[in-house]
């Protein structure tokens, strides 16, 4: 495979502040709308503010998951929540800090800090965080 790979998202305008996304390459459709936190916003829709969140949380599940597998990792369960923040800064909203908090059942407690040295390169591996200005924190796994 030769690089740069590209990745098509397609928007379609439904009515006020909702649209649909889809992909060519992807069987499934997206609604987003502004959140309810601004004019005229929905609630319960996909705000660009989750999918930015969720395409950093979902870069970090994916980078954990191989540098994991190379390691040779064994665990039975990988949960990360993720939190997106948006605030003002000088004078402009922008997403400031996401912060990931995985969940994290090893199969060996004895690996606990081998699975926490894995976590933070996944962290610094990630390509999506790596390619925004926002930073992103990952607190210390919760290991069950």
């Amino acid at each position: 495979m030769s690089m740069p790979y590209t990745y098509q998202v397609d928007l379609q305008w439904k009515e006020g502040r909702l649209g649909q996304l889809n992909s060519p390459e992807l069987n499934t459709k997206i609604e987003v709308a502004t959140p309810p936190e601004f004019d005229k916003g929905i609630a319960g829709i996909w705000s660009p503010e989750h999918l930015f969140t969720a395409s950093i949380v979902s870069c970090f599940m994916t980078t954990f998951l191989a540098v994991a597998e190379y390691s040779k990792l064994e665990f039975e369960r990988f949960d990360c929540q993720a939190k997106g923040i948006l605030d003002k800064v000088e004078g402009k909203m922008q997403m400031t800090e996401v912060i990931l908090m995985p969940v994290l059942e090893l199969k060996d407690e004895m690996d606990r800090e081998k699975a926490n040295k894995i976590m933070h390169k996944a962290e610094a591996a990630c390509l999506i965080s790596n390619s925004v200005k926002t930073a992103v924190r990952l607190e210390l796994p919760t290991l069950v």
